[in-house]
């Protein structure tokens, strides 16, 4: 019996030793990826600076612009959230936080008066699998959004939009506190607020000519500002994803670690015992 428990407990021992040398290893990958998705917020936070800037130069002359991208509709008939999500799971409760924090904000509202722009294999299939209005599923890969899915991305939200598909527009994503802290978090894109309108900082008393138009010119700078923002919230998402994974595999492994630990001492009493026993059978067998 304590041939057999011993072997029993030296196969677990082995079975989870090569499990942690799994997350070990995805923990290792985390941290790389890590480094280079900080990287990628402060990049895409210059662009979408720059861009502002620019559109702020519009309106500092124009200051009573007409855009449709101002105006509120009257009723708010149709919703449209992109939800970024990761494409993997193994991340904590990275995915879930972020489809629990919609429903809280979508609450009780018809299933009729909401779609999704899915970004991500887990929000596409999370989303499917519930019978919401998926608007497109082609952005499947989080990991593969660039730029210029980002403006494809835009594109689609800002003719959809003027078409009165929808009424207004959300991003749903994590934003990236620090390794240990990530928070689900939503930002309206459309209708633009009017505080853009006002809040344009000094006003510049460089020349500047704009053609065709000042409205033409600023209406052909939104589907880029929303672009700057939805690349902003894709690299927070990816970087909140990499640090939850990270802190999930580093978890993982030192929850192995111990088990190990346990399993060794039982395994070394278990030897210890089948010893104490044979000794017991030859002092009995040697006085008998």
């Amino acid at each position: 019996m304590a041939s057999s428990s011993m072997k029993d407990i030296k196969k677990r021992i082995g079975s989870i030793k090569g499990t942690r040398q799994i997350t070990k290893a995805m923990e290792l990958v985390s941290s790389s990826k890590l480094l280079k998705a900080r990287q990628q917020i402060a990049n895409s936070r210059e662009y979408h600076l720059a861009i502002s800037n620019e559109m702020a130069k519009i309106l500092s002359r124009n200051i009573d612009t007409q855009s449709p991208y101002f105006n509120g509709r009257p009723k708010i008939r149709k919703s449209c959230y992109v939800v970024i999500a990761g494409d993997r799971g193994l991340a904590g409760g990275y995915n879930n936080n972020v489809f629990r924090y919609l429903q809280d904000e979508i609450g009780d509202k018809d299933r009729e008066s909401v779609c999704i722009i899915p970004i991500g294999r887990k929000a596409t299939e999370y989303y499917s699998n519930r019978n919401f209005e998926i608007v497109t599923k082609e952005f499947f890969r989080v990991d593969e959004i660039d730029v210029g899915s980002c403006h494809e991305i835009a594109g689609l939200i800002t003719n959809l939009y003027c078409k009165e598909e929808f009424d207004e527009v959300f991003i749903v994503f994590t934003h990236f506190v620090s390794l240990l802290s990530q928070q689900p978090a939503m930002v309206k894109i459309l209708p633009l607020d009017e505080s853009i309108k006002r809040d344009t900082g000094e006003k510049s008393t460089e020349y500047l000519l704009i053609e065709p138009g000042s409205d033409v010119v600023f209406n052909a700078l939104v589907p880029s500002f929303i672009a700057g923002m939805l690349w902003g919230s894709v690299n927070e998402s990816l970087t909140s994803e990499h640090a939850a994974r990270r802190v999930a595999m580093e978890s993982a492994s030192k929850n192995a670690e111990e088990i190990i630990e346990d399993l060794s001492r039982q395994y070394n009493r278990a030897r210890q015992g089948s010893i104490t026993q044979e000794l017991t059978e030859i002092i009995a067998g040697s006085g008998m």
